[in-house]
Parts: C-alpha cells; structure tokens; sequence
C-alpha cells in the first residue's frame, strides 16, 4: 500500500566533506575542539539539522538553516552527517 508520501531512512554516518554534491543529510555530530564546534553550531551546523550540500571540494557551499554557507575543508571533516535516502 503506498500512500504518495516518501520516508526518510538514515545511513551510515560520513564526513560532510564527503556527502555527494547536491545530496541532504542529518547532522549527525560535530568533531574537534569545543571552541570549533561551538562556532560550528552558532552558524546553524546543530546536531539534527539537515543539510545540502551545494558545491565545492576544498571549500564548500552548503545550505543549511536556509542559509547558504562555505566551509572549508578543515571544516567539512568536523562534520559527520547521516546521508537521507527517499523511499519509492
């Protein structure tokens, strides 16, 4: 029975840096000095929050908390993130 509506299924944690470019994830953790991830999380990057990433390799442009934000690379492996998968 199927009822038009697609569902979220998380996976296996990665590093931001190496989500697909165009693909959404589920904040998953922050990694690194407390210092780091207290910036981190002043600017949206919030355990739970989901997240695109939009382009770049050494620095990224991710939207997240409806903003769009570039991150370093440094940055991007502080980030762990559950990959989203929609369900047919």
């Amino acid at each position: 029975m199927t009822s038009g509506s697609t569902d979220e299924i998380p996976a296996k944690d990665i590093l931001l840096k190496d989500l697909p470019l165009g693909e959404e994830g589920r904040i998953a953790g922050l990694e690194g000095p407390h210092e780091d991830c207290q910036r981190l999380r002043e600017m949206g990057f919030c355990e739970s929050a989901i997240i695109k990433r939009i382009s770049g390799e050494r620095m990224m442009m991710c939207k997240v908390c409806g903003t769009k934000i570039a991150l370093n690379e440094a940055l991007g492996k502080k980030i762990r993130v559950e990959r989203l998968r929609q369900v047919d």
